[in-house]
């Protein structure tokens, strides 16, 4: 059996290729530009005195060493538990 019309269908596949090119009229050549907020601004000045700053109060640090040997620091349980759950519902 033979089947006719086969080099039709290629040919109608082949008409409905668009080969036009677009000249590109009206198109802006700006360049991108970015803008950083106030608010950002102040957050990386902020967030620069946080890294910058001491990650222990070495001078609270040496205080709280001295009474320990010294036998004075005395904290009750009571204000403990207190300093704990106020931390916590912070």
């Amino acid at each position: 059996m033979r089947i006719n019309g086969v080099n039709n269908v290629n040919n109608v596949y082949k008409s409905n290729k668009t080969n036009k090119a677009y000249a590109a009229s009206g198109v802006s050549t700006s360049k991108d530009t970015l803008a950083i907020s106030d608010f950002a601004k102040e957050l990386q000045v902020a967030k620069q005195a946080v890294n910058s700053a001491p990650d222990v109060r070495q001078a609270k640090v040496d205080e709280i060493k001295q009474q320990m040997e010294a036998g004075q620091y005395n904290i009750s349980a009571s204000q403990l538990a207190d300093k704990l759950l106020n931390k916590y519902f912070e």
